[in-house]
């Protein structure tokens, strides 16, 4: 086996110059966008292995060069080689294929050959392109699974190369019927002559025997009886010591017969004990069940306490969570709170001691002497008092602003407040929003798993019903069974050959379509009283199989010889005699009561018509056997008819008379025997489904399970709905509205601390005014003093002191303002206790935590009870697989034992048939010798005897002496005395020859009896016929015997012919069938393994069925496959997946076959899903390592990322796509 190293494509449709595209991996992956140029790749393999125009996406070669189809070729010819890599010798072979104009040129290694060499050197290398069997164009996956039968023949006949046979095979099969036909002819021919020749040689007899035959006729008649007589007489001396002998034999046989019963009696103890002992152990079974249904509630309510509360710690372990990160946020802010007014008070700290350094600065620059002092402070009471009016109204305002900055500092202060509220409420605000979202995901889940469980209850509980509702019905049905079987009993022996006589007929019913069941088991009287009649008339006809053609009987006449089984009678219908229902026999009057059989007769199907008209045969059913011997023989419209009476006696049109028996009343109840074999197989099949429905009602405790689940969850999801209720309805409403509230008081603040902020800067200005005037009167108060300090005015004095002093106080508010803020906020945290919340949930974690162990606890406790029954179940199971294993041992052994009481049985059958035969053909030899005497009376024949007359010979008829001993028991007796009485007579048989008497077998006897009797027959005949001779009869028979001897040289040479166009065809059919089965019996074994392995499942079945098992070429050839976890259903019902899945099956089982070595494969992923892809592609890996080479043109990531290597397609756009190629070898990189 080899594989291809390497495709070189030149100027090949999209691929423009020359290209090397490899080197090609067992598992190559060939990957790009669509429009790339991957299915040209594809095609450039195809072209290269020989493949047809059409198949390669053009009408003519001349386009397949780069460029062509837009109408610029960049050259006039292109080609594509294949470097194929022989494992065996290490050896390359380049096949190439040139398109040149609009001709192909094929070259192996350089050297140009021809089309068949070129196929040829491929196939030797198992490459069939005409079998397509590793070629998989883009689309074509999951049309090979849809191929029609005949389609799939085809296939089948290409890869096995029987289609080669196929002309040569229809030409042979149309000359053998030719020839046969003409044999058929010929032979018809030969026999109208010979027809001829026997008239006219019998003509010529008449002339020459016509004189001597008065003479020789009563001498032959008398030589004849004695013939008859004497051989007679010895027949009955050896067959009487024949049936002594026979007796014997047959005592002998019955006795071993006896022994075997007795044996089979010990075996049944032997087995009524064990089955006891096996109900017993199924009983207990039983209660184990009933009692680990029992407990199995307990443990999944315990199971379900358990998840609940794992699911509650989870919650409470959730909340603990969220529980510590507010309490971290909130031991966070106020650690980073603290930190900002240690900060603040640390810089407060520092601007008081730079002041302080300041103040003692300029304290020394600005230090006045004492008595400039003194003069300054009088001047200052001085001008206090002048101003005092200005200064009282400063007072006033200045007290109004002071008293609005507090309230506007207030304000400011509470808004601060309100929105850290804020902030709070709409934390709580989004924490329980969040919560509430997980109640809405956990009451969607929860009522989803209710839909589901009521889903399940509402099917159980239906099934659960109906099962009751059927266990009743089954139960009446039961009663009413064994109420109609009551005691009735049927003979076990006669049971299991009819069981396997049904046995028989069903193999043949899957055998051979056209067979349809024993003639008694489609058939019924209408009331009981006929079916002693009925039986009679039907006879062996009564178990004779129904088919539909004399060609399917003859083939169950086959199968029955191959298997040696025993003799069947076949009815076919279109072979059978049935002659048509005499309507005018409905209308007998007398008799009363008279009527057709057929009429008493139900059947079905109604195809079987015929079959009942040739066993009935227009026979009559009358009351009584008077009225069925007037009927048969004397009903006055000089016709005989076959009639029986209700007891059986059958007066047969031809004369034979027979009655009923004993053994005739025991057939007849092979009718009742139906009726009671149908009633057993209703109550084995009712049976069957009470222990499937008790199944089902076992599954009750399942129900209550479910019941117990749903309404845990229906609790459970009702508290959680009035959780979400009232977080959503009251805790997150109360919290918007709170939010709505602050914020609305929010915007209160802003209009009153502008309006407080307006207010004191039109106070401000008042303010100055007011300190303008008193300027005024301090500067004429202190001008005098200002000059002599050097100052413009005593305001650059003091501003200089003010100035520091107002700046050292605005700060210092700022300084208090800063700590006011945050030492509310530090108060307003510390005010939350989120700690109290952690210490909450963490107990109630630990709470959970231990009850979680305890409900585990008391979980594995109800699972040890469980296990514990289920262990005791399965040593019960154990128990009853060895219990039925001693069952089956003994059943073996008792069926062994049984095969010898029925080859007992059927010694004994044959020992009694043979004495039955012996006594029948013993009293036929004396009825037989008793006829001869009283026709050698009647037609006056003297017979020479040693002792007695022909006057002790009866005069009885041979009619009148059948009606007497068919009658009754008194005339077998009189048929005895008849018998006796012959038998003391003594016949002379000196004149019979030595010849005649020393014959030593029945052929000879008969022969010369027949012999005898025709010379008679013909002396007679001949006698009553002749009136004169033929003269011209011997001219008559010699043209006759020339024509004879023309015919049969014609026909002689026609057989012959025939036999030789027979033998031909049989040999060419013979390689056809031979060629194709090789190939369909490896398919068919390697498909369902190879399905199984893509469906990575042994459920998957895969099978292939011919419509003709004897011809399979001639018909379709099925294929159906059953998908994993699926029902059976037909091919075209599958999935795309499916039927892709199915589609390689056959592919791959297909290239098993001859394997090519190689595969390239086209998208065959497009249809499956990603499981599927996994499936097929680790499939394709297992096979590339060990059988053949894969390449596979992908799209899917998940396909082609299990290939060794990748072969990457790119376009490079433009008028004419010019496709580019890049390779990755991924087997370098482990998975």
């Amino acid at each position: 086996m080899g594989y291809l190293r390497c495709i070189e494509v030149e100027n090949f449709k999209s691929y423009k110059g020359k290209q090397e595209i490899g080197c090609l991996k067992p598992f190559t992956a060939i990957i790009g966008p669509n429009g790339s140029g991957k299915s040209n790749f594809m095609d450039a393999i195809s072209f290269v292995l020989g493949e047809k125009t059409s198949c390669l996406r053009v009408k003519k070669l001349s386009e397949l060069i780069h460029g062509a189809p837009i109408g610029a070729p960049v050259a006039n010819r292109a080609h594509v080689t294949a470097i194929y890599c022989n494992n065996d010798d290490n050896t390359e072979i380049h096949f190439t294929r040139i398109v040149a104009g609009s001709s192909s040129e094929y070259r192996i290694d350089g050297k140009s050959v021809g089309h068949n060499d070129y196929v040829s050197r491929l196939e030797s290398l198992g490459i069939n392109v005409k079998a397509k069997n590793f070629l998989v164009f883009q689309g074509a996956v999951e049309s090979i699974a849809m191929k029609s039968p005949k389609e799939r023949t085809a296939l089948f006949e290409e890869i096995s190369h029987s289609i080669e046979h196929k002309e040569e095979y229809d030409r042979l099969k149309s000359e053998m019927m030719k020839a046969e036909e003409d044999t058929q002819f010929t032979y018809q021919k030969k026999k109208g002559i010979a027809a001829e020749k026997k008239e006219a040689r019998l003509e010529k007899e008449e002339a020459e025997k016509y004189q001597r035959l008065k003479e020789d006729v009563a001498s032959k008649q008398v030589l004849y009886y004695l013939f008859k007589l004497y051989h007679n007489e010895q027949d009955i001396e050896s067959l009487t010591q024949d049936l002594s002998d026979k007796n014997k034999e047959l005592e002998k046989v019955s006795r071993k017969r006896e022994k075997i019963e007795e044996e089979i009696k010990e075996k049944k103890k032997e087995h009524g004990k064990l089955q006891r002992e096996f109900a017993k152990i199924e009983q207990q079974i039983r209660e184990a069940e009933v009692e680990l249904n029992k407990k199995r509630p307990t443990y999944i309510k315990a199971k379900e306490r358990t998840a609940h509360m794992q699911k509650k710690l989870e919650t409470a372990r959730k909340s603990l969570k969220a529980a510590k990160k507010v309490n971290e946020a909130h031991e966070s802010e106020i650690k980073s709170l603290e930190e900002e007014l240690e900060e603040i008070e640390k810089k407060q700290q520092e601007f008081e001691e730079q002041l302080a350094e300041e103040s003692k600065s300029e304290g020394r620059d600005l230090t006045l002497q004492d008595s400039q002092v003194e003069e300054y402070n009088r001047l200052k009471e001085e001008a206090g008092k002048l101003s005092s009016r200005y200064l009282q109204e400063l007072d006033s305002v200045n007290r109004e602003q002071k008293s609005d900055q507090d309230r506007c500092d207030n304000e400011i202060r509470k808004k601060a407040e309100v929105e850290s509220k804020i902030k709070q409420k709409r934390a709580e605000l989004e924490e329980n929003v969040r919560r509430l979202e997980k109640l809405t995901e956990y009451i969607r889940t929860s009522e989803t798993g209710l839909a589901d469980l009521r889903s399940q209850e509402k099917d159980i509980g239906e099934e659960v019903q109906e099962a009751k509702k059927r266990v009743a019905e089954i139960n009446e049905d039961l009663e009413s069974i064994l109420n109609e079987l009551g005691d009735a009993k049927v003979d076990k022996h006669e049971d299991s050959r009819r069981r396997k006589k049904a046995e028989i007929v069903d193999h043949f019913k899957r055998l051979f379509p056209g067979v349809y069941d024993r003639l008694v088991n489609m058939c019924q009287p209408i009331h009981k009283r006929y079916n002693v009649a009925i039986t009679k008339v039907l006879g062996k006809n009564m178990e004779a199989i129904v088919v539909d053609t004399e060609r399917t009987g003859r083939s169950c006449i086959q199968y029955l010889k191959e298997q040696m089984l025993e003799a069947e009678t076949f009815l076919p219908l279109d072979y059978i005699d049935a002659k048509p229902l005499k309507e005018r026999l409905r209308n007998i009057h007398q008799p009363k009561n008279v009527k057709l059989l057929y009429d008493v007769l139900q059947y079905d199907p109604p195809a079987i018509k015929r079959a009942v008209l040739y066993a009935t045969n227009n026979a009559l059913v009358c009351e009584t056997a008077e009225d069925a011997n007037r009927v048969a023989y004397d009903l006055g419209d000089n016709k005989r008819y076959d009639a029986v009476a209700l007891d059986g006696t059958y007066y047969q049109k031809n004369g034979f008379i027979s009655g009923g028996s004993t053994d005739l009343a025991k057939r007849a109840r092979r009718w009742d025997e139906k009726a009671l074999h149908n009633l057993k197989y209703r109550k084995e099949k009712l049976t069957e489904e009470l222990k499937e429905m008790m199944k089902k009602t076992r599954k009750e405790s399942d129900l209550t399970t479910i019941q117990s689940q749903i309404r845990g969850l229906e609790t459970r999801l009702k508290y959680s709905i009035t959780d979400k209720e009232n977080t959503e309805k009251r805790v997150i409403a109360g919290l918007e509205r709170e939010i709505a509230n602050l914020e609305r008081e929010l915007d209160t603040f802003e209009p009153r601390i502008s309006d407080l902020e307006e207010r004191m800067k039109d106070r401000e200005s008042r303010i100055q005014d007011v300190k303008e005037s008193m300027n005024t009167v301090e500067d004429r108060v202190f001008a005098d003093f200002c000059r002599s300090i050097g100052v413009e005015n005593i305001r650059q004095y003091e501003e200089r002191e003010l100035r520091a002093t107002q700046e050292r106080d605005k700060r210092r508010l700022e300084f208090e303002n800063q700590k006011n803020r945050i030492i509310n906020r530090l108060e307003y945290e510390r005010s939350k206790d989120t700690h109290e919340n952690v210490k909450k949930w963490t107990k109630t974690v630990e709470d959970d935590e231990k009850e979680l162990e305890k409900l585990k606890k008391a979980e594995t406790t109800q699972m040890q009870l469980i296990d514990d029954e289920m262990q005791n179940l399965e040593r019960l199971k154990n128990a009853k697989i060895n219990k039925k294993q001693d069952v089956d041992k003994l059943e073996e052994s008792t069926s062994e034992i049984r095969k010898r009481l029925s080859a007992a049985q059927k010694d004994i059958t044959a020992v009694q048939k043979q004495v039955t035969a012996m006594e029948t053909r013993l009293e036929q030899k004396k009825g037989d010798r008793h006829s001869l005497f009283q026709t050698c009376k009647l037609e006056d024949i003297v017979i020479p005897m040693v002792e007695g007359s022909m006057e002790d010979i009866d005069h009885t008829t041979s009619s009148q002496q059948d009606d007497v001993e068919m009658s009754d028991v008194s005339g077998s007796q009189s048929t005895q005395r008849i018998y006796e009485k012959e038998a003391r007579i003594k016949v002379d048989y000196s004149e019979l020859s030595d010849d005649l008497k020393d014959l030593d077998t029945n052929d000879e006897i008969k022969k010369e009896g027949d012999k005898l009797n025709r010379e008679i027959n013909d002396m007679l005949s001949l006698l009553k016929r002749i009136q004169a001779p033929n003269m011209k009869a011997m001219e008559k028979l010699d043209g006759v015997k020339e024509r004879l001897k023309e015919t049969d040289t014609e026909f002689e040479n026609a057989r012959k012919r025939a036999k030789k166009s027979k033998q031909t065809f049989e040999r060419v059919k013979r390689e056809r069938y031979d060629k194709f089965m090789k190939c369909f019996e490896h398919v068919s074994n390697k498909i369902d393994e190879i399905y199984k392995a893509l469906t990575n499942n042994q459920s998957a079945q895969a099978f292939l069925g011919p419509e003709n098992p004897e011809e399979p070429y001639l018909e379709g050839l099925n294929y159906n496959c059953v998908a994993p976890g699926k029902r059976f259903q037909p091919m075209s019902n599958l999935s795309g997946g499916e039927k892709t899945v199915a589609a390689l099956a056959l592919l791959f089982a297909v290239h098993s076959y001859q394997p090519a070595p190689f595969f390239v494969l086209d998208e065959i992923d497009a249809a499956l899903d990603n499981t599927n892809i996994g499936k097929v592609a680790r499939f394709i890996r297992q096979q590339t390592e060990t059988s053949f080479q894969c390449i596979v043109i992908s799209l899917k990531e998940e396909f082609y990322g299990h290939a060794d290597s990748l072969v990457g397609i790119v376009p490079d756009p433009g008028e004419c796509t010019i496709s580019r190629v890049l390779t990755w070898d991924l087997s370098r990189y482990p998975e």
